[in-house]
């Protein structure tokens, strides 16, 4: 290690190497006695086994007829896509304009999105509520428990952020680029998906699978703006761990199990994402 790293190193060696194992640790262990338990039997974990006696799957089995799990991952996987896709490209368009053109009005929405992040959810549950319902008797239309109505109050929050998140982007991008294309002619429209979307497909993916995460961990909104045929798998989760207290036998290594099913389209997503993902945070995506 180079002099300057050595200088510019905040923590001693052996501090730095004892928080690094705790930090792993405290993430490490609770990870493992999940799937320990998801192996375990029911009985097992409810006397308080760490290490399973005997490994099975019978709980990942289970879990498709106990649970409605598929229908909520299958609702997640809709509603988070859709709000992951339309975020992004529609974050792009708008951050272009914001920070490629100069007009009236122009920095107050850039302050906007900016403001909008520290609006809490829990503050915006009623409002929107109220506000589709009432869409709904003045238009004739069924949003509230439909997939479409939980894909707009989605993406409502996703936007912003990916617009915010494309603006800090595109600001390091170079304008020689757009202008030495449109003295070749080339409209705003071929600019964008020739240029701009290639170039920033790092800060693109950053936004997408942020506005996936949004849709997929949310509980609050799933659960007032859908039916049992439209809930997301958190919801599902939610209903499965509510449904079984008080029983004679907690399934807790089925609950394991639900959530390493429901925990893994995420994990993929990751680990399939990662180039970009690190592109994006490190070149400009997030600062």
């Amino acid at each position: 290690m180079s002099a300057h790293a050595e200088a510019t190193r905040l923590l001693p060696r052996p501090l730095l190497a004892t928080l690094t194992v705790l930090l792993c640790a405290a993430v490490l262990v609770p990870v493992s006695y999940i799937v320990l338990a998801s192996l375990n039997s029911d009985v097992g974990v409810a006397s308080g086994e760490f290490w399973p006696s005997s490994f099975s799957l019978d709980s990942y089995h289970k879990i498709w007829t106990t649970a409605d799990l598929a229908t909520g991952i299958a609702n997640s996987l809709i509603v988070c896509g859709a709000t992951a896709i339309a975020s992004a490209l529609l974050g792009t368009t708008t951050a272009y304009v914001l920070v490629r053109y100069q007009f009236r009005g122009r920095l107050t929405i850039l302050r906007g999105l900016v403001g909008l992040q520290s609006i809490p959810g829990t503050l915006m549950l009623l409002p929107v509520f109220v506000l589709f319902s009432s869409a709904g008797n003045y238009l004739g239309l069924t949003v509230v428990g439909t997939r479409w109505g939980l894909f707009i109050a989605y993406l409502t929050f996703a936007l912003p952020f990916s617009t915010w998140v494309m603006v800090t982007y595109l600001r390091g991008l170079p304008r020689e680029l757009e202008e030495a294309a449109r003295t070749e002619g080339a409209s705003t429209i071929t600019i964008l998906r020739r240029i701009i979307v290639p170039l920033s497909l790092p800060a693109i993916v950053v936004a997408a699978i942020f506005a996936f995460l949004l849709g997929w961990n949310d509980v609050l909104f799933a659960s007032v703006l859908t039916r049992p045929e439209t809930h997301t798998a958190a919801v599902a989760l939610q209903v499965f761990g509510a449904s079984q207290e008080g029983g004679a036998l907690p399934v807790y290594s089925q609950m394991m199990a639900a959530a390493l099913v429901c925990a893994l389209p995420v994990v993929l997503l990751y680990l399939i994402f990662q180039r970009y993902l690190v592109g994006g945070l490190t070149a400009g995506g997030i600062k």
